[in-house]
């Protein structure tokens, strides 16, 4: 019995920490922006520090393991585009126009994207309470992204909405994508795999897109706030959650996930002064009580 209640607990902690610093990624990327760099920039400097990070959680998690077939390299370059590179670059572009806050409630719809994209694709039942449940969650979103359209210019809060929503399209393709392959490979092996590619996606898109020298006139802070979104809010995140689901199950890491947009929303407040009011704490709470409904009804 103690063991058991200290492999709860121990995966517990470690499913918040994984959350909290995942929600810490919005935040470093507003403040990389107050010193003048660009997405293009901001996301290859993340994924150059989190590259060997990636590089060598995929050559642990493949010792001794099978040489992957060409199917399974095909498959890992298309999940690294949708599932870390387009997801990541969206997201990243969508954040220079909308509250981070904003940002996590449209990102954490993701469970409703995949349910509506395995009924089109395969046809899977959708339950009254499922329905129910998006019915409440995307209410909430529609009421935050409201309170942006007062906030600042209108073409601009809904062009960072569009891009964060199509991030989160993106990622929903990425786990419709993976249950073969993670079959095949296992998670961490397909994890480090994917991310590596969307790394070096991120790196050459910065070379086709932007001259190298530019590098050199960046802030120290963007330097070292990229370090710190690579290591902190992406390598470290990743692990956590993968060895809380080996304690507690994915269910419950998923349900102890929902701290992430009420941090994301404390460190906007604190870290960012973004303001905090009425319209963003009833859309918080609808999003969360929907994907709680959702969730639920739908194991």
């Amino acid at each position: 019995m103690a063991a058991a209640q200290k492999k709860l607990g121990g995966g517990l902690v470690l499913a918040v920490l994984g959350a909290i610093a995942f929600s810490g990624k919005a935040i470093i990327v507003k403040l990389a922006y107050r010193h003048g760099v660009d997405a293009v920039t901001l996301i290859m400097l993340r994924m150059l520090f989190a590259l060997p990070l990636f590089a060598l959680m995929a050559w642990w998690a493949g010792r001794g393991k099978p040489a992957l077939t060409r199917r399974d390299w095909l498959g890992v370059l298309g999940l690294g585009i949708s599932g870390y590179y387009l997801a990541s670059f969206l997201d990243f572009a969508g954040l220079a126009y909308i509250s981070a806050s904003f940002e996590r409630l449209i990102l954490y719809l993701n469970p409703t994207l995949v349910l509506m994209f395995g009924w089109l694709l395969y046809r899977r039942r959708v339950t009254r309470w499922q329905m129910a449940g998006m019915a409440i969650s995307y209410t909430g979103v529609l009421l935050v992204f409201g309170h942006e359209l007062q906030m600042g210019q209108n073409a601009s809060a809904a062009w960072g909405t569009l891009l964060v929503f199509l991030s989160a399209i993106s990622y929903a393709i990425y786990l419709v994508g993976s249950g073969e392959f993670v079959k095949r490979l296992g998670s961490l092996r397909l994890v480090g795999l994917a991310t590596t590619v969307a790394c070096l996606c991120c790196i050459v898109q910065f070379l086709l897109l932007r001259p190298v020298g530019t590098l050199f006139t960046l802030a120290p802070e963007v330097l070292w706030l990229s370090v710190l979104n690579a290591t902190l809010c992406t390598a470290l995140p990743v692990l956590a959650v993968m060895m809380a689901v080996e304690r507690i199950g994915a269910a419950m890491a998923a349900q102890t996930g929902m701290i992430g947009p009420m941090s994301t929303i404390l460190m906007g407040v604190v870290i960012l002064g973004e303001p905090f009011t009425a319209w963003i704490a009833a859309g918080t709470v609808l999003v969360i009580a929907g994907i709680f409904v959702f969730t639920r009804t739908g194991r």
